[in-house]
């Protein structure tokens, strides 16, 4: 149990990323989304605010703060509306890092996590291809061994950071006729020749997001950059994804709660046939209905977080996190959005951005369909 001054010293750690993100992201924000991506130098200034991989340990760069505090940031930035954002940052900080933290050897560590930390590295992963989607042993790209290098060809799409990034985790077949066993992760350097990146993808929400295609041409990476063994690529991704699934939870359940905050501000303000809407029956029970819809999701992500924290975090139960919480973010942005009226539908209220960038929650990660035959098998077993 979490004791009164490690409460203490979290809720001063949550104002202190709330003030940073008033000075640094509010008055930018809407200009970031309308041009499309977020600047390059963002990354540097939340490093310099303490704000990225801050569960990473001492040694390599962090500060070995818990799991925990690491969430928070994600939190306040879905919380604040900025969805694209917190998805940039939870790649980088909560899939990313812990791949290098988790499997990296000494030497890989020191080099990247100090400059992820800082925000001078910019870290992305690679598994979804154009062909495949969420089928990775469907993958085609490949890392072929040759002398002390690898030969890297293929492409990903749908990669979080990817324009910006300085290193990918990029998942290939190092034996292509072993299926699962024979997918490999790597660290790969961009500024390596045969390595590019194509246009930041134009999606329907998350518009400041950067979401790229990579591709990679006869790109010559050294042996040393195989993150862990060859061959265990599959294992390790399955491994590292109950601590995604739950991270995408927890950004659901905040930004939930930040949309139905702002709902709730506005029913009060808005007078509707001569009263507020929020003396309206059907504003009082829809506000009622997400509101339970929050803290019930709260809840059960709290009880996740704490089971990640004691390594007793299983697949199924990620899985749930993410497909309820996600789910229910939908449900709250909709209903949000209706108790707005038209205004809802203009860009000019948040509430409108909470909406449409809620809708890719419920695919990245693992589809919610994905998500139900996890959690049907570890109940059911396999069809």
């Amino acid at each position: 149990m979490t004791s009164v001054v490690d409460k203490e010293e979290l809720e001063m750690f949550r104002e202190s990323v709330i003030k940073a993100l008033e000075t640094e992201v509010i008055p930018h924000y809407e200009a970031w989304e309308h041009s499309g991506i977020v600047p390059r130098e963002l990354w540097n200034t939340l490093g310099n605010a303490g704000m990225l991989c801050v569960d990473v340990h001492e040694d390599w760069g962090g500060c070995g703060a818990p799991f925990l505090y690491s969430v928070i940031v994600g939190e306040e930035m879905a919380r604040m509306g900025f969805g694209a954002l917190s998805t940039n940052v939870m790649v980088h900080s909560d899939i990313v890092a812990p791949y290098l933290s988790h499997i990296g050897n000494e030497e890989q560590r020191q080099y990247w996590l100090p400059k992820m930390v800082s925000g001078e590295a910019v870290g992305a992963i690679a598994m979804t291809e154009p062909g495949a989607g969420s089928d990775l042993q469907a993958m085609r790209t490949s890392a072929v061994k040759d002398g002390d290098d690898y030969i890297l060809n293929g492409s990903k799409t749908f990669i979080t950071n990817g324009q910006h990034a300085d290193m990918v985790i990029v998942a290939a077949k190092t034996d292509p006729k072993a299926g699962a066993r024979g997918i490999s992760l790597f660290l790969v350097d961009t500024s390596l020749p045969g390595y590019s990146k194509g246009r930041n993808l134009d999606k329907i929400g998350q518009h400041s997001g950067d979401t790229s295609e990579l591709f990679f041409s006869d790109m010559r990476i050294p042996a040393s950059a195989l993150l862990g063994e060859e061959g265990q690529g599959f294992m390790y991704l399955m491994r590292e994804l109950p601590r995604e699934r739950l991270v995408i939870g927890a950004l659901g359940v905040a930004a939930a709660r930040g949309a139905l905050d702002l709902t709730i501000t506005y029913a009060q303000e808005r007078e509707l046939f001569g009263q507020k809407l929020a003396q309206l029956q059907n504003t009082r029970f829809e506000i009622a209905r997400m509101e339970t819809d929050c803290r019930v999701n709260r809840a059960f992500v709290d009880e996740c977080i704490a089971l990640y924290e004691k390594g007793e975090l299983d697949a199924a139960t990620a899985s749930m996190a993410k497909y309820s919480a996600t789910e229910m973010q939908c449900r709250v942005a909709d209903g949000c959005l209706q108790l707005f009226g038209g205004y809802g539908y203009t860009s000019e209220y948040p509430i409108s951005r909470a909406f449409i960038d809620a809708r890719v929650q419920r695919i990245y990660g693992g589809t919610s369909e994905v998500m139900k035959e996890i959690i049907a098998r570890s109940v059911l077993g396999k069809a």
